[in-house]
């Protein structure tokens, strides 16, 4: 949204995402300035989120009646993901995956990571569904489409064996990111991925201590992916993903919610199970549904002189009005209240 113009209300602010009344005055799409008000309209103005792990793709399979261990499911190459990928003509394919952006939009979400599967031809098709749509998208191809995408997205190091670090010398080569789920059934490809020093882990749901301190060490982050562990039956406590250790070890911790085959990209609904799940604060919440915009090589906070990507709330709509924290109250309900909009850049 380009121009110059004012979003007043109780907005979040900083990485404390701290309650202010305030008016933020915004030109050319950037934060310039935010005056504190005393009073001002019943609107809550927060970050808009960033969904750190998506297969946006997978929503041509969403919530397909398909009984099966994680492997069969999704485990490439002729996973049950993978099979019906390749019979989805073209246009069906995108037309999906345009459904599922403006899913993410209308909840909230302005950014997110997405693995692609299809080599050249899958990216190029996730590069079709996002024209127009305004959102700072992170595409991790492979198969050959890591070359026309922002990175190299790898399975699993046992997908690839001996390869993976050719394949991983051959992205940094060309300045590509690198990207690799890891310890999502198990812990025992956690520390072969850690060896490639990538941008980013994914999952890390059987990760260990020893994993952990490895992982902040070398300050990788983790994007997890709570409901799609529940969901794939990979875990069934709060100690899986290890969510707690991995940020008292000092790991940076992102939030997605990977695969639309079985679960909605609504950020809302990933943070609502985190907080009541794992028992996190709101603010810590806040912060892992927003810092994966570090991918995209921005920052979501609302500070002056960043860039404006923002959500507005009825703060007047429903029960709202009763809220007596609204950083909780973002983080617990958001389903329920009224977004009036996501503010792109």
């Amino acid at each position: 949204m380009g121009g110059e113009y004012t979003v007043e209300g109780r907005a979040l602010i900083g990485e404390s995402f701290d309650e202010q009344r305030v008016a933020l005055h915004i030109r050319d799409g950037i934060i310039v300035d935010i005056e504190e008000r005393s009073t001002g309209p019943d609107r809550w103005i927060c970050p808009a989120f960033f969904n750190a792990h998506t297969h946006i793709a997978d929503t041509v399979a969403m919530d397909i009646d398909a009984p099966g261990s994680l492997s069969e499911l999704v485990a490439p190459p002729d996973g049950l993901k993978h099979r019906l990928l390749r019979e989805t003509a073209p246009g069906d394919l995108i037309r999906a995956m345009r459904g599922t952006v403006d899913v993410m939009k209308r909840t909230g979400t302005s950014g997110f990571a997405d693995f692609r599967e299809g080599g050249r031809e899958g990216v190029f098709a996730l590069s079709t569904a996002l024209e127009g749509c305004g959102m700072d998208v992170v595409i991790f191809g492979r198969d050959g489409g890591e070359a026309v995408a922002n990175g190299l997205g790898i399975s699993s190091v046992r997908e690839h064996g001996n390869r993976t670090a050719d394949l991983v010398a051959e992205a940094r080569s060309t300045g590509k990111m690198v990207a690799l789920h890891a310890g999502e059934k198990d812990g025992r490809d956690v520390e072969d991925a850690i060896a490639c020093a990538p941008d980013l882990l994914v999952h890390c749901t059987h990760a260990t201590d020893y994993h952990l301190r490895q992982i902040a060490d070398a300050g990788i982050p983790v994007a997890i992916c709570p409901r799609s562990n529940w969901r794939l039956g990979v875990a069934s406590s709060r100690d899986f993903p290890p969510v707690r250790r991995m940020l008292e070890t000092g790991c940076e911790v992102f939030l997605g919610t990977d695969n639309v085959m079985f679960v909605q990209p609504d950020m809302g609904a990933e943070m609502s199970f985190v907080s009541y799940v794992y028992g996190l604060d709101p603010a810590t919440i806040l912060r892992m549904a927003t810092a994966g915009a570090a991918l995209a090589k921005t920052s979501y906070l609302i500070e002056e002189q960043r860039k404006a990507h923002l959500i507005t709330v009825d703060g007047a709509g429903g029960n709202a009005l009763f809220s007596k924290n609204i950083a909780k109250s973002v983080v617990n309900r958001l389903n329920s209240l009224s977004i009036e909009g996501t503010i792109l850049n």
